[in-house]
């Protein structure tokens, strides 16, 4: 009777080959990092959301945008009151003494605005690029350990010289290992991007949609 091999994970990880382990670490790390990644992410989206629904109330709840600005200050912490802020500094900054607007007033708090959403952006895809990679090159790491693996497994078929199944299977399941960690780090990671891709470009877009119509308003008021 041949002795019962020992097919868990950290009986396989121990067995296999220093490369290979490497590349289970590797793998491991990066899964670890997406998972921290689509965490953070889907808390900063969701308090991102609810931030702009409450100041969305209260930009149209018929309080003078003056005053509202009054309230929130030039530096406020949510990203909706952030874009407003800059649109409002600017429009102040435009104004002279006499109570008219300096030329170009426009321009420049459109631009405002617009700098303010260049760096929610930034913000809200910070480490978006992380999951997109570790969807692409994941399992093709795993590839590289899973053909590692089984070129030593091979390697010691022959030293032994013994094709006994026993013997192969080992070292075939620990390179295989390397492969379904691969893919286990790539899959949630490739999900959770487009996921994440598609909500960053909804609430930037809601961002945009809230400068135009800012922008309108205060087109009004200096063509009055």
């Amino acid at each position: 009777m041949t002795p019962e091999v020992d097919f868990s994970f950290l009986a396989l990880f121990a067995r296999a080959t220093f490369t290979v382990q490497l590349v289970m670490i590797g793998l491991i790390a990066m899964s670890f990092w997406s998972w921290s990644i689509i965490i953070q992410k889907w808390l900063t989206y969701r308090r991102a959301r609810s931030e702009a629904l409450a100041f969305d109330s209260a930009f149209w709840s018929g309080e003078p945008l003056d005053d509202l600005f009054d309230e929130i200050g030039p530096a406020p912490d949510g990203p909706a009151q952030q874009v407003f802020a800059a649109g409002m500094t600017e429009w102040r900054r435009s104004q002279r003494e006499t109570g008219d607007l300096i030329a170009g007033a426009q321009q420049r708090i459109d631009r405002s605005m617009d700098v303010a959403i260049s760096k929610q952006s930034e913000s809200l895809r910070y480490g978006l690029n992380f999951l997109a990679t570790t969807g692409s090159t994941a399992p093709f790491i795993g590839l590289f350990g899973t053909v590692w693996g089984i070129k030593h497994a091979f390697e010691q078929i022959a030293i032994q010289q013994n094709t006994n199944l026993a013997v192969v299977a080992p070292g075939i399941a620990e390179a295989l290992l390397a492969t379904g960690l691969g893919l286990l780090a790539a899959i949630p990671a490739v999900v959770a991007y487009n996921k994440l891709s598609a909500d960053a470009d909804r609430i930037i877009g809601g961002y945009e949609s809230f400068a135009d119509e800012f922008a309108t308003i205060l087109s009004r008021q200096l063509d009055s």
